[in-house]
Protein backbone atom coordinates (compact mmCIF):
# COMPACT_ATOMS: atom_id res chain seq x y z
CA UNK A 1 0.00 0.00 0.00
CA UNK A 2 1.20 3.70 -0.72
CA UNK A 3 2.55 5.49 2.60
CA UNK A 4 0.90 8.62 1.58
CA UNK A 5 -2.84 9.78 2.69
CA UNK A 6 -3.59 8.71 -1.09
CA UNK A 7 -3.70 5.76 -3.37
CA UNK A 8 -0.54 4.45 -5.85
CA UNK A 9 -1.95 3.69 -9.14
CA UNK A 10 0.22 2.10 -11.66
CA UNK A 11 -1.63 1.94 -15.71
CA UNK A 12 -0.25 0.12 -18.29
CA UNK A 13 -1.05 1.26 -21.63
CA UNK A 14 -0.99 4.92 -20.31
CA UNK A 15 -0.23 6.62 -23.64
CA UNK A 16 -2.57 4.79 -25.87
CA UNK A 17 -6.82 5.78 -26.45
CA UNK A 18 -7.98 4.69 -22.87
CA UNK A 19 -4.59 5.07 -21.06
CA UNK A 20 -4.52 8.95 -21.33
CA UNK A 21 -8.00 9.67 -20.13
CA UNK A 22 -7.76 7.07 -17.55
CA UNK A 23 -3.77 8.71 -16.66
CA UNK A 24 -5.30 12.08 -16.48
CA UNK A 25 -9.17 11.23 -14.41
CA UNK A 26 -6.96 9.57 -12.28
CA UNK A 27 -3.91 12.56 -11.62
CA UNK A 28 -7.15 14.82 -11.02
CA UNK A 29 -9.16 12.70 -7.90
CA UNK A 30 -8.35 13.49 -4.85
CA UNK A 31 -7.65 10.20 -3.65
CA UNK A 32 -5.03 9.55 -5.86
CA UNK A 33 -1.91 10.51 -4.59
CA UNK A 34 0.57 9.62 -7.65
CA UNK A 35 -0.20 7.88 -10.70
CA UNK A 36 2.49 5.96 -12.38
CA UNK A 37 2.08 5.61 -16.95
CA UNK A 38 3.56 2.80 -17.99
CA UNK A 39 4.43 2.84 -21.93
CA UNK A 40 6.91 1.98 -24.40
CA UNK A 41 7.61 5.92 -25.09
CA UNK A 42 7.27 8.76 -22.99
CA UNK A 43 4.65 11.12 -23.73
CA UNK A 44 5.27 15.34 -24.14
CA UNK A 45 3.51 15.84 -21.52
CA UNK A 46 2.87 15.05 -18.05
CA UNK A 47 -0.03 15.34 -16.06
CA UNK A 48 0.68 16.91 -12.15
CA UNK A 49 1.12 14.15 -9.98
CA UNK A 50 2.00 11.73 -12.57
CA UNK A 51 5.10 10.12 -13.00
CA UNK A 52 6.17 7.50 -16.43
CA UNK A 53 8.72 4.44 -16.78
CA UNK A 54 9.42 3.06 -20.17
CA UNK A 55 8.06 -1.04 -20.14
CA UNK A 56 7.81 -2.84 -22.66
CA UNK A 57 5.60 -5.96 -21.90
CA UNK A 58 6.59 -7.99 -25.29
CA UNK A 59 9.93 -8.21 -23.63
CA UNK A 60 10.48 -11.13 -21.42
CA UNK A 61 12.36 -9.22 -18.31
CA UNK A 62 9.74 -6.30 -18.19
CA UNK A 63 10.86 -5.68 -14.44
CA UNK A 64 7.42 -5.31 -13.77
CA UNK A 65 7.25 -6.48 -10.11
CA UNK A 66 9.62 -3.31 -9.01
CA UNK A 67 7.57 -0.55 -10.34
CA UNK A 68 4.22 -2.54 -8.99
CA UNK A 69 5.64 -2.20 -5.69
CA UNK A 70 3.38 -0.71 -2.93
CA UNK A 71 1.04 -0.05 -5.48
CA UNK A 72 -2.58 0.20 -4.64
CA UNK A 73 -4.53 -0.58 -8.03
CA UNK A 74 -2.80 -1.38 -11.23
CA UNK A 75 -4.61 -0.84 -14.31
CA UNK A 76 -3.97 -2.69 -17.01
CA UNK A 77 -4.78 -1.44 -20.71
CA UNK A 78 -1.89 -2.08 -22.83
CA UNK A 79 -2.97 -3.51 -26.00
CA UNK A 80 -1.30 -3.87 -29.38
CA UNK A 81 -4.06 -4.60 -32.38
CA UNK A 82 -1.41 -5.07 -35.01
CA UNK A 83 0.51 -6.76 -36.98
CA UNK A 84 -2.82 -8.36 -38.02
CA UNK A 85 -0.63 -10.61 -40.20
CA UNK A 86 1.21 -12.07 -37.55
CA UNK A 87 -0.86 -12.84 -34.73
CA UNK A 88 2.34 -14.79 -33.00
CA UNK A 89 3.52 -10.97 -32.64
CA UNK A 90 -0.27 -9.35 -31.35
CA UNK A 91 -0.01 -12.77 -28.38
CA UNK A 92 3.89 -11.62 -26.94
CA UNK A 93 2.10 -8.63 -26.28
CA UNK A 94 -1.07 -9.42 -25.29
CA UNK A 95 -1.76 -12.59 -23.75
CA UNK A 96 1.94 -13.17 -22.81
CA UNK A 97 2.53 -9.82 -21.78
CA UNK A 98 -0.71 -9.76 -19.49
CA UNK A 99 0.21 -12.67 -17.94
CA UNK A 100 3.27 -10.94 -16.84
CA UNK A 101 1.29 -8.28 -15.57
CA UNK A 102 -0.99 -10.63 -13.78
CA UNK A 103 2.38 -12.52 -12.17
CA UNK A 104 3.60 -9.10 -10.83
CA UNK A 105 0.92 -7.88 -9.42
CA UNK A 106 0.78 -11.29 -7.25
CA UNK A 107 4.34 -11.11 -6.24
CA UNK A 108 3.99 -6.79 -5.77
CA UNK A 109 0.85 -8.09 -3.26
CA UNK A 110 -0.79 -5.42 -5.00
CA UNK A 111 -4.73 -5.14 -3.79
CA UNK A 112 -6.24 -4.61 -6.81
CA UNK A 113 -6.37 -5.20 -10.18
CA UNK A 114 -8.24 -3.49 -13.22
CA UNK A 115 -7.83 -5.38 -16.44
CA UNK A 116 -9.35 -4.58 -19.72
CA UNK A 117 -11.01 -6.99 -21.08
CA UNK A 118 -14.13 -6.08 -23.84
CA UNK A 119 -16.98 -6.76 -25.93
CA UNK A 120 -15.02 -8.88 -27.75
CA UNK A 121 -14.39 -11.09 -25.60
CA UNK A 122 -18.20 -12.25 -25.69
CA UNK A 123 -19.23 -15.62 -27.31
CA UNK A 124 -21.82 -15.20 -30.11
CA UNK A 125 -24.77 -13.63 -28.85
CA UNK A 126 -28.48 -14.69 -28.84
CA UNK A 127 -30.95 -13.94 -31.77
CA UNK A 128 -33.10 -10.89 -31.77
CA UNK A 129 -32.59 -7.43 -29.73
CA UNK A 130 -31.81 -9.17 -26.00
CA UNK A 131 -29.09 -7.49 -24.43
CA UNK A 132 -26.50 -9.77 -22.19
CA UNK A 133 -25.30 -9.16 -18.88
CA UNK A 134 -22.20 -10.18 -17.28
CA UNK A 135 -22.81 -13.97 -17.24
CA UNK A 136 -23.07 -14.10 -21.02
CA UNK A 137 -19.90 -16.75 -22.06
CA UNK A 138 -16.64 -15.35 -22.89
CA UNK A 139 -15.04 -17.57 -25.17
CA UNK A 140 -14.96 -14.92 -28.02
CA UNK A 141 -14.93 -15.74 -31.74
CA UNK A 142 -12.27 -18.03 -32.39
CA UNK A 143 -10.65 -17.05 -35.72
CA UNK A 144 -10.08 -13.32 -34.81
CA UNK A 145 -6.96 -12.56 -32.71
CA UNK A 146 -8.30 -9.57 -30.59
CA UNK A 147 -10.98 -11.56 -29.41
CA UNK A 148 -8.92 -15.11 -28.66
CA UNK A 149 -6.56 -12.76 -26.93
CA UNK A 150 -9.46 -11.31 -24.99
CA UNK A 151 -11.02 -14.61 -24.29
CA UNK A 152 -8.10 -16.11 -23.47
CA UNK A 153 -6.90 -13.89 -20.87
CA UNK A 154 -10.93 -14.09 -19.40
CA UNK A 155 -9.66 -17.94 -18.64
CA UNK A 156 -6.54 -16.37 -16.74
CA UNK A 157 -7.94 -13.96 -14.73
CA UNK A 158 -10.12 -16.98 -13.40
CA UNK A 159 -7.18 -18.92 -12.08
CA UNK A 160 -5.61 -15.71 -11.13
CA UNK A 161 -8.78 -15.16 -8.97
CA UNK A 162 -8.52 -18.54 -7.88
CA UNK A 163 -4.94 -18.67 -6.82
CA UNK A 164 -4.94 -14.99 -5.52
CA UNK A 165 -8.17 -14.47 -3.77
CA UNK A 166 -6.89 -11.47 -1.44
CA UNK A 167 -6.30 -9.37 -4.83
CA UNK A 168 -9.62 -7.63 -5.67
CA UNK A 169 -9.96 -8.60 -9.55
CA UNK A 170 -12.16 -6.16 -11.71
CA UNK A 171 -12.45 -6.36 -15.43
CA UNK A 172 -14.07 -4.05 -17.69
CA UNK A 173 -15.56 -5.09 -21.22
CA UNK A 174 -16.61 -1.84 -22.91
CA UNK A 175 -17.85 -1.35 -26.51
CA UNK A 176 -15.80 0.58 -29.17
CA UNK A 177 -14.12 3.53 -27.52
CA UNK A 178 -14.19 6.82 -29.03
CA UNK A 179 -12.71 9.90 -28.70
CA UNK A 180 -11.48 13.14 -30.92
CA UNK A 181 -8.07 12.87 -29.94
CA UNK A 182 -8.18 9.08 -30.88
CA UNK A 183 -9.43 9.77 -34.37
CA UNK A 184 -5.62 9.24 -36.01
CA UNK A 185 -4.70 6.18 -34.25
CA UNK A 186 -7.66 4.78 -34.79
CA UNK A 187 -7.74 5.32 -38.47
CA UNK A 188 -4.07 4.13 -39.17
CA UNK A 189 -5.43 1.19 -37.01
CA UNK A 190 -8.34 -0.06 -38.80
CA UNK A 191 -8.73 1.64 -42.25
CA UNK A 192 -4.61 2.38 -42.90
CA UNK A 193 -2.13 5.22 -42.85
CA UNK A 194 -3.66 6.50 -46.53
CA UNK A 195 -7.15 6.40 -45.73
CA UNK A 196 -8.03 9.98 -45.54
CA UNK A 197 -9.89 11.40 -42.96
CA UNK A 198 -11.95 14.11 -44.99
CA UNK A 199 -13.63 10.73 -46.69
CA UNK A 200 -16.11 11.00 -43.59
CA UNK A 201 -17.79 13.84 -44.97
CA UNK A 202 -21.72 13.73 -45.26
CA UNK A 203 -21.64 15.43 -48.76
CA UNK A 204 -18.56 12.57 -49.90
CA UNK A 205 -20.71 9.63 -48.96
CA UNK A 206 -24.27 9.52 -50.96
CA UNK A 207 -24.75 5.53 -50.06
CA UNK A 208 -23.98 3.93 -47.12
CA UNK A 209 -23.90 -0.25 -46.77
CA UNK A 210 -26.12 -2.01 -44.96
CA UNK A 211 -24.89 -5.12 -44.20
CA UNK A 212 -27.35 -7.47 -42.81
CA UNK A 213 -26.27 -8.26 -38.72
CA UNK A 214 -24.06 -5.21 -38.44
CA UNK A 215 -24.56 -3.24 -35.47
CA UNK A 216 -22.44 -2.03 -32.73
CA UNK A 217 -22.54 -0.39 -29.64
CA UNK A 218 -19.88 2.47 -28.79
CA UNK A 219 -18.95 4.51 -25.97
CA UNK A 220 -17.00 8.22 -25.47
CA UNK A 221 -13.14 7.17 -24.23
CA UNK A 222 -14.01 9.76 -21.31
CA UNK A 223 -16.76 8.01 -19.79
CA UNK A 224 -15.15 4.82 -20.36
CA UNK A 225 -12.10 6.08 -18.20
CA UNK A 226 -14.73 7.29 -15.34
CA UNK A 227 -15.60 3.54 -15.06
CA UNK A 228 -12.16 2.97 -14.59
CA UNK A 229 -11.79 5.43 -11.90
CA UNK A 230 -14.75 4.38 -10.20
CA UNK A 231 -13.20 0.78 -9.82
CA UNK A 232 -9.93 1.84 -8.61
CA UNK A 233 -11.76 3.88 -5.67
CA UNK A 234 -14.76 1.48 -4.93
CA UNK A 235 -14.38 -1.79 -3.52
CA UNK A 236 -16.38 -4.11 -6.27
CA UNK A 237 -14.87 -6.74 -8.10
CA UNK A 238 -16.43 -8.96 -11.02
CA UNK A 239 -17.25 -8.00 -14.72
CA UNK A 240 -19.14 -4.80 -15.87
CA UNK A 241 -20.37 -4.08 -19.03
CA UNK A 242 -19.67 -0.68 -20.50
CA UNK A 243 -21.74 1.01 -23.49
CA UNK A 244 -24.33 4.20 -24.52
CA UNK A 245 -27.13 3.82 -26.11
CA UNK A 246 -28.28 3.89 -28.88
CA UNK A 247 -27.20 1.24 -30.30
CA UNK A 248 -25.12 1.71 -34.07
CA UNK A 249 -26.56 0.21 -37.11
CA UNK A 250 -27.14 1.35 -41.21
CA UNK A 251 -30.56 3.30 -40.69
CA UNK A 252 -29.19 5.74 -37.66
CA UNK A 253 -25.65 5.78 -39.80
CA UNK A 254 -27.63 7.00 -42.96
CA UNK A 255 -29.56 9.64 -40.39
CA UNK A 256 -26.47 10.98 -39.67
CA UNK A 257 -24.60 10.90 -42.92
CA UNK A 258 -28.06 12.07 -44.67
CA UNK A 259 -27.42 9.08 -47.00
CA UNK A 260 -29.15 6.06 -48.37
CA UNK A 261 -28.59 2.80 -47.07
CA UNK A 262 -27.75 0.00 -50.03
CA UNK A 263 -28.47 -3.29 -49.02
CA UNK A 264 -24.87 -5.58 -49.22
CA UNK A 265 -25.03 -8.83 -48.74
CA UNK A 266 -22.42 -10.44 -45.64
CA UNK A 267 -20.21 -12.11 -48.44
CA UNK A 268 -19.47 -9.94 -50.65
CA UNK A 269 -18.88 -7.01 -47.99
CA UNK A 270 -16.57 -9.72 -46.43
CA UNK A 271 -14.55 -10.65 -49.35
CA UNK A 272 -14.16 -7.01 -50.27
CA UNK A 273 -12.56 -6.61 -47.29
CA UNK A 274 -10.55 -10.35 -47.48
CA UNK A 275 -9.59 -8.83 -50.61
CA UNK A 276 -8.08 -5.58 -49.51
CA UNK A 277 -6.70 -7.22 -46.06
CA UNK A 278 -4.63 -9.93 -48.22
CA UNK A 279 -3.27 -7.04 -50.12
CA UNK A 280 -2.08 -4.68 -46.61
CA UNK A 281 -4.66 -2.20 -48.48
CA UNK A 282 -6.75 -2.57 -45.24
CA UNK A 283 -5.12 -3.44 -41.73
CA UNK A 284 -8.63 -4.90 -40.06
CA UNK A 285 -9.05 -8.41 -41.14
CA UNK A 286 -11.80 -10.57 -42.75
CA UNK A 287 -11.72 -12.05 -39.09
CA UNK A 288 -12.47 -9.20 -37.13
CA UNK A 289 -15.47 -8.41 -39.25
CA UNK A 290 -16.79 -11.80 -38.97
CA UNK A 291 -16.61 -11.08 -34.84
CA UNK A 292 -18.37 -8.00 -35.11
CA UNK A 293 -21.43 -9.33 -37.20
CA UNK A 294 -21.69 -11.65 -33.83
CA UNK A 295 -21.08 -9.30 -31.01
CA UNK A 296 -23.94 -9.61 -28.66
CA UNK A 297 -25.27 -5.94 -27.25
CA UNK A 298 -24.80 -5.39 -23.67
CA UNK A 299 -26.65 -4.69 -21.16
CA UNK A 300 -24.78 -2.51 -18.16
CA UNK A 301 -27.12 -2.09 -15.31
CA UNK A 302 -24.20 -3.40 -12.90
CA UNK A 303 -22.12 -0.67 -13.84
CA UNK A 304 -25.01 1.69 -12.97
CA UNK A 305 -25.77 -0.04 -9.87
CA UNK A 306 -22.71 -1.01 -8.44
CA UNK A 307 -20.19 1.29 -9.76
CA UNK A 308 -22.44 4.20 -9.66
CA UNK A 309 -21.27 4.80 -13.28
CA UNK A 310 -23.83 6.84 -16.42
CA UNK A 311 -22.27 7.86 -19.26
CA UNK A 312 -22.26 11.66 -19.86
CA UNK A 313 -22.94 10.88 -23.93
CA UNK A 314 -24.69 9.09 -26.55
CA UNK A 315 -23.14 6.67 -28.74
CA UNK A 316 -24.23 9.32 -31.50
CA UNK A 317 -22.12 11.97 -30.15
CA UNK A 318 -19.31 10.12 -29.68
CA UNK A 319 -19.57 9.23 -33.39
CA UNK A 320 -19.62 12.90 -34.74
CA UNK A 321 -17.12 13.46 -32.53
CA UNK A 322 -14.86 11.09 -33.71
CA UNK A 323 -15.69 11.77 -37.00
CA UNK A 324 -15.21 15.54 -36.82
CA UNK A 325 -11.70 14.55 -35.55
CA UNK A 326 -11.13 12.04 -38.43
CA UNK A 327 -11.58 15.19 -40.95
CA UNK A 328 -9.37 17.48 -38.58
CA UNK A 329 -6.66 15.05 -38.09
CA UNK A 330 -6.95 15.19 -34.67
CA UNK A 331 -4.45 13.48 -32.03
CA UNK A 332 -2.80 13.63 -28.83
CA UNK A 333 0.84 14.15 -27.73
CA UNK A 334 1.51 10.54 -27.36
CA UNK A 335 3.48 8.48 -30.00
CA UNK A 336 0.30 6.16 -30.54
CA UNK A 337 -2.19 9.30 -31.18
CA UNK A 338 -0.19 11.49 -32.96
CA UNK A 339 -2.42 13.79 -35.32
CA UNK A 340 -2.16 12.90 -38.67
CA UNK A 341 -4.36 14.57 -41.72
CA UNK A 342 -4.30 12.30 -45.06
CA UNK A 343 -5.77 13.74 -47.85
Amino acid sequence: MSSGSGKRVVVTGATGNVGTSVVRLLAEDPEVESVVGLARRFPDRTPPGTEWSTVDLGAERAGLAGVFEGADAVVHLAWAFQPTHDPAVTWRTNVLGSLRVFEAVAAANVPALVHASSVGAYSPGPEGERAVDESWPTHGWPDAAYCREKAYLERALDTFERDHPRTRVVRMRPAFLFKRESASEQRRIFGGRFLPGQVARPELLPFLPDVPGLRVQALHTEDAAEAYRLAVRTEVSGPFNLAADPPLDAKLLAEMFDARPVRLPRTAARSAIAAAWRLRLLPASPHLFDAVLRLPLMDCTRARVELGWHPQRTATEVLEEFLLGMRAGAGAPTEPMRGRKVG
